[in-house]
């Protein structure tokens, strides 16, 4: 949706006047401390609406004969507005906006409803669009269906108020049924966990099937892990990653929202999917037997990151690194001292945690660039990593709050949260480029990962314990996997 791609700017702001208030008596000049939330008057910068009630950010939200909201404003206020109010309550509230427009037509003025009528379809359109979530209740659906209906009213002569209403809604309802369906896929693939018993047998390499016997091309299967991120990414939804802020101390305390938080699902999905990848890593490695063969299998990963790294493919390069920083492959010292290892301190750096990831942030703005003068799909991909990012907004909500001393909401924080947010919708509407491979996609998703406690097992097993503290965890790893065996 267009409104999602836009960024926020004072120079796309429009500048107009907020009109007289429909949800209550308007307010001007001075007011008491008690009624500064309901009736402050707002405040620009640089043309840009950086605070006011909660009341008058609706309002400007709403078009009116001779206004349109900017589309920035749209994607930001309605982004952040559930913060502060539900979804549908929302919703009733610019139904009785325009109600009030509607009938404050009177029969001289009878044009100047229908030119009216367009411009709320028009914003509902773009609400439908880019959160068609808000609408997935009863209660929304009916609303919505209450207000389009009494704007059809207005201009029963006019075929396209009709058409423009079915269109609209036949594309909600095609978006929350592909939503629906993909949350009942999703949920048919379970991250497998492989038998305990396997590893405690003797190690039948030949048998063994393994990421090589699969895809032995390191392009290929970081082409691969880029497609599989992208359908994660492609499933986040802009006001998930809002309703992190539930979870936040900052978050004003605001019933509605608190008693319909959404599952995070599709954030979710992309955590366990970096967890399942680091996990698939690490046991590809560790339970090889020959040294030879599992510096190879080392040396693999270095060269499937390398690639990620150049597609920018972040979030998979962090979890390939993370995968082979995990203890039971770090301590493999025989297998690294094999390894050549400059090109993985390369990659390290890249993503060393110091200063902030300074490394990896001028990395991720390197891709954007490229992203922002692409001229084919490759060149536009730009997969951050996931965890930053949802801790970049984490921080962002935390260090500024919801509201000024005055009672009045901190819009100019929204902005700035709305404008990183739309930048990742960008991200994650590229179409992923490269040929699909099933069988890889199906062993990358599927293949046993090994538990922690059997990692360790399978690392002491390819290299023996190097000291007391390690003997003693292999014997009890060892008695512990037995006994549940």
């Amino acid at each position: 949706a267009g409104s999602a791609q836009a960024r926020p700017s004072s120079e796309t702001m429009p500048q107009t006047s907020i009109f007289p208030s429909m949800l209550g008596t308007s307010c001007s000049g001075h007011v008491q401390p008690e009624m500064e939330e309901k009736c402050g008057d707002p405040v620009y910068q640089d043309g840009s609406l950086v605070s006011g009630s909660l009341e008058v950010l609706i309002e400007h939200l709403v078009p009116t004969v001779d206004y349109y909201p900017d589309r920035t404003y749209i994607f930001t206020f309605l982004l952040s507005s559930r913060v502060f109010i539900h979804p549908q309550e929302l919703l009733t509230k610019v139904g009785q906006i325009c109600t009030k427009q509607l009938e404050m037509g009177t029969e001289a003025d009878k044009a100047k409803v229908k030119e009216f009528v367009p411009k709320i379809i028009q914003l509902l359109t773009e609400w439908t669009e880019t959160f068609p979530h808000d609408f997935q209740d009863e209660k929304s659906m009916k609303e919505l269906k209450e207000i389009t209906h009494q704007i059809a009213q207005c201009d029963e002569e006019n075929s396209s108020v009709k058409k423009s209403i079915s269109q609209m809604t036949q594309s909600l309802i095609r978006n929350l049924s592909t939503h629906s369906q993909y949350q009942e896929a999703r949920e048919i693939i379970k991250p497998s966990v492989t038998d305990k018993q396997t590893i405690l047998k003797p190690k039948t390499q030949s048998s063994q099937k393994d990421i090589l016997s699969v895809c032995n091309d390191p392009c290929v299967l970081a082409q691969q892990l880029t497609h599989i991120e992208m359908e994660r990414l492609t499933h986040i939804t802009p006001e998930e990653l809002v309703h992190i802020f539930n979870h936040m101390d900052s978050m004003d305390n605001h019933k509605s929202c608190r008693s319909d938080i959404k599952k995070t699902c599709n954030l979710e999905a992309c955590d366990n999917w970096f967890n399942r990848l680091s996990s698939l890593v690490a046991t590809e490695i560790c339970r090889i037997g020959k040294k030879k063969q599992r510096t190879r299998m080392v040396e693999f990963f270095i060269d499937v990151a390398r690639e990620c790294f150049n597609i920018g493919n972040f979030n998979s390069l962090m979890a390939i690194i993370s995968g082979m920083n995990l203890s039971p492959v770090a301590r493999l010292k025989k297998t690294w001292s094999k390894v050549k290892k400059a090109k993985f301190e390369v990659l390290e750096n890249h993503m060393d945690p110091s200063s902030n990831f300074s490394h990896y942030r001028t990395a991720l703005q390197g891709a954007v660039q490229r992203s922002q003068t692409a001229h084919s799909n490759w060149e536009k991909i730009v997969i951050p990593v996931f965890n930053l990012f949802i801790k970049d907004i984490y921080f962002l909500n935390k260090i500024h709050a919801n509201r000024l001393a005055n009672g009045q909401i901190n819009f100019k924080k929204f902005w700035e949260i709305a404008k990183q947010i739309s930048e990742f919708m960008m991200w994650k509407q590229v179409e992923c480029p490269f040929e699909k491979d099933k069988k890889i996609k199906h062993y990358l998703l599927t293949a046993p990962v090994y538990t922690e406690e059997a990692l360790y097992l399978a690392s002491f097993e390819s290299e023996g314990p190097e000291n007391h503290m390690e003997k003693d965890s292999w014997k009890s790893l060892r008695a512990a996997l037995l006994n549940r065996a």
